[in-house]
């Protein structure tokens, strides 16, 4: 009755559990690996808290433009207008209302690279100075396009309707913001940025008639230009990748992409 136990081949079984490794869940590793991803992806998110609400705010008008009454709508965007005469009644409601949409509303494209370019920015500047230089594209591109109008329509060389125009949106600031990113890369890092920026620019004058929107982008990629020094004096993080590559002069300390029309 003994030999009736062994198995066949020789030898006793082996008790069970004995001596059989423990295989690991895959369940559970997958599991603790999605956990891990949530919390990176969450103390990523918590490191650019200017650029997280200032997308939900371009989301949450984006949806209300796909959405909402389009007569409201409509009249929202003409009342958000950066025109010579709606700068002139209230500038400083008009330049920051005209900031709250991305024209395109929710498939923008503006959307998906809003907070790829600010929020590399942020990581670099925090979200005070990330805010200033988009501000200085915002502000100073949107001046520099619709003065001139202004001053053409004073002086009897443009009709009184070049006063009102539909101009809107986030591409001036964005573009700024992108100029001044491309000052704290690499110089190949840098060309392969401004040049993407460039081709994007070309493309929307194709597309665009506009030559106002036009100048607009031209000036605020200048004006990201001009920022260079300012961002790399207050420059406090760097990619360790970054760190390795082909840094230029001026970083002295670690460090931890047509829309307004």
């Amino acid at each position: 009755m003994a030999d009736a136990r062994r198995v066949v081949g020789g030898g006793w079984p082996a008790a069970v559990g004995a001596s059989t490794p423990r295989v690991p869940s895959v369940g559970r590793a997958h599991g603790h690996h999605r956990a891990a991803l949530a919390r990176s992806l969450s103390r990523a998110l918590l490191t650019v808290p200017f650029t997280l609400g200032y997308t939900l705010v371009l989301l949450g008008t984006g949806l209300y433009a796909r959405l909402g009454d389009p007569g409201t709508v409509r009249d929202l965007l003409a009342s958000s207008s950066t025109d010579v005469f709606h700068l002139s009644q209230r500038p400083l409601l008009t330049l920051l209302v005209s900031a709250l949409w991305a024209v395109g509303g929710i498939t923008s494209p503006y959307l998906a690279v809003f907070p790829l370019v600010l929020g590399a920015l942020e990581r670099r500047l925090g979200g005070v100075r990330t805010a200033a230089v988009f501000l200085l594209g915002h502000v100073l591109a949107t001046l520099l396009t619709e003065v001139p109008v202004a001053v053409s329509v004073a002086a009897g060389h443009l009709p009184d309707s070049s006063l009102r125009r539909l101009d809107y949106g986030v591409s001036y600031g964005l573009i700024a913001c992108a100029a001044a990113l491309a000052g704290l890369l690499s110089p190949r890092r840098r060309r392969t940025l401004l040049g993407g920026v460039a081709l994007a620019l070309v493309a929307g004058i194709l597309v665009d008639v506009d030559p106002l929107t036009g100048w607009g982008h031209a000036f605020a990629l200048l004006l990201g230009v001009v920022s260079w020094p300012y961002v790399r004096r207050n420059i406090r993080w760097r990619p360790q990748a970054a760190r390795e590559d082909d840094a230029p002069p001026g970083f002295a300390h670690s460090e931890r992409a047509s829309g307004n029309t």
